[in-house]
């Protein structure tokens, strides 16, 4: 139980840096290039207000983390099982918040940003399916904000690498709730027939 415990433990001092890392990469995403100007004339990609870093990387992803660092405070036996329970469902809300983190994140970079071309705002990526990633030369399409692909490509392939380590980070919990769950009364009865 206590090596469990600590691998818990472990793993949600691991998810909070990352949590934090896609507020902040969400955060930057609504202000491009540091500007302020933009959020307030609603010349945003409309994807980026599903907030994918804020919500499901970031805030949703700080339950588990908080679940896991305070796992083994108590000592009772019927708390420890309880406590487990709790693990496990926390990694579950994780691997909610961390796959819709994934799932926006590579929606708006497939989608591509919201900017002013040569014909006025619009989303000229949005009908490539991804295909301007790889050709960097139809980039500069995008006249306002300046350098605003970059932008949107670094930060959200960010999010996308961030939203990967979180669910592998609650998918080890998971399974080390479940077999933590699963292993628990095999090594009671095998304790009590040795005290026998």
């Amino acid at each position: 139980m206590c090596c469990s415990v600590g691998f818990a433990r472990s793993l949600g001092l691991a998810l909070l840096p990352l949590a934090l890392c896609c507020i902040v990469a969400n955060l930057l995403l609504l202000f491009p290039m540091g500007e302020a100007s933009y959020i307030q004339k609603d010349r945003l990609a409309s994807n980026i207000w599903y907030f994918g870093g804020l919500g499901g990387g970031g805030a949703l992803m700080l339950l588990p983390a908080v679940v896991f660092i305070t796992l083994g405070k108590c000592s009772c036996c019927w708390n420890e099982s309880l406590m487990m329970c709790g693990s496990v469902m926390a990694a579950v809300v994780g691997l909610v918040g961390s796959g819709y983190c994934f799932v926006m994140s590579g929606y708006a970079l497939v989608q591509g940003p919201q900017c002013f071309t040569s014909y006025g705002w619009s989303y000229p990526f949005e009908n490539q399916r991804g295909r301007y990633l790889l050709q960097s030369e139809t980039w500069s399409r995008c006249l306002q904000p300046v350098h605003i692909v970059e932008w949107n490509v670094t930060l959200l392939c960010v999010l996308l690498g961030l939203a990967v380590l979180e669910f592998i980070i609650c998918l080890l919990q998971l399974g080390n709730g479940l077999v933590n769950a699963v292993c628990r009364p095999c090594c009671y009865k095998q304790e009590y027939s040795l005290n026998a």
